[in-house]
């Protein structure tokens, strides 16, 4: 699926450093959306075995394996995955042109 979502060079260096410590067995990351939080929705992000998951939207780039869980495509289209770090935090950010709202605290958002 073209543009459903862009990944920053400091993600996929991100989740090529995570991926050095998966579990066995896991060969990426799985992105899904779940309903959680004040606003409505959260993003949630696990390892996973590409040859478990079917129907799962893959994304390779740079050396990571990102797979995107099919129920959260729609929440996702034109997403742009991010990971920033700061004085106080590191963290992956989604900049979502679907978004409507977001909590106080950012970790959910509404569409």
């Amino acid at each position: 699926m073209n543009n459903l979502l862009s990944i920053t060079s400091n993600a996929t260096s991100q989740i090529k450093k995570i991926m050095t410590n998966a579990p066995d067995g896991m060969d990426s990351v799985v992105i899904g959306v779940e309903k959680s939080g004040c606003s409505g929705y959260s993003y949630k992000l696990d390892f996973g075995n590409s040859s478990n998951l079917k129907n799962f939207e893959i994304i390779h780039q740079d050396g990571a394996k990102i797979l995107i869980d099919p129920k959260a495509t729609m929440f996702l289209l034109g997403s742009v995955m991010d990971y920033r770090q700061d004085k106080l935090a590191s963290r992956f950010v989604f900049d979502n042109p679907n978004e409507k709202s977001t909590c106080g605290c950012g970790e959910s958002f509404s569409i």
